[in-house]
């Protein structure tokens, strides 16, 4: 009789708090989310970036120059590592400068700004038809993406972001 009672009792209670909710904001049931404000220790963090367009290398862009702001760019204790090996490779090309010159313009900034760099594949350069010359000089050339990514994560304790 008593768990009945206790059932009935907690089911009543749900639902006067849910009513009391519906009667505060139906469209938002379960209230409204709160900002939490927050400090960011800077890290070494290395971005596994294989994309097809551009509004998803500014995405990318994005990203990287946001939390290279949340670390104040301290080039003592961070390090951003963008390694790059897929679709977005050919607007690195410097044959495609007059294409994405101002996406390419953005990229170069970032490694000056802050502890940013760039780091494509060799063997994914390749696949496209690139050799290491056909680059920005503002990008490292490394043998392979997989093999950058995971050296970083394993050797130098770099935390991984796609």
């Amino acid at each position: 009789m008593n768990r009945m009672l206790s059932s009935l009792m907690l089911a009543g209670l749900m639902a006067l708090s849910s009513a009391g909710i519906a009667a505060q904001d139906e469209g938002a049931p379960w209230g409204r989310a709160a900002a939490q404000n927050g400090d960011y220790t800077p890290q070494r963090v290395v971005y596994d970036v294989a994309v097809d367009s551009v509004g998803a290398m500014e995405s990318v862009l994005d990203r990287v120059s946001y939390l290279n702001n949340l670390y104040q760019a301290d080039p003592f204790e961070s390090s951003i590592v963008v390694v790059l090996h897929g679709g977005e490779i050919p607007f690195f090309a410097v044959e495609n400068m007059a294409r994405h010159g101002e996406l390419m313009r953005r990229a170069q900034s970032l490694t000056v700004a802050g502890p940013i760099e760039f780091r494509m594949c060799t063997v994914a350069a390749r696949a496209h038809g690139f050799e290491p010359a056909d680059i920005h000089g503002f990008v490292t050339m490394v043998p392979m993406a997989d093999g950058e990514i995971i050296k970083l994560q394993r050797e130098d304790d770099y935390a991984y972001m796609r």
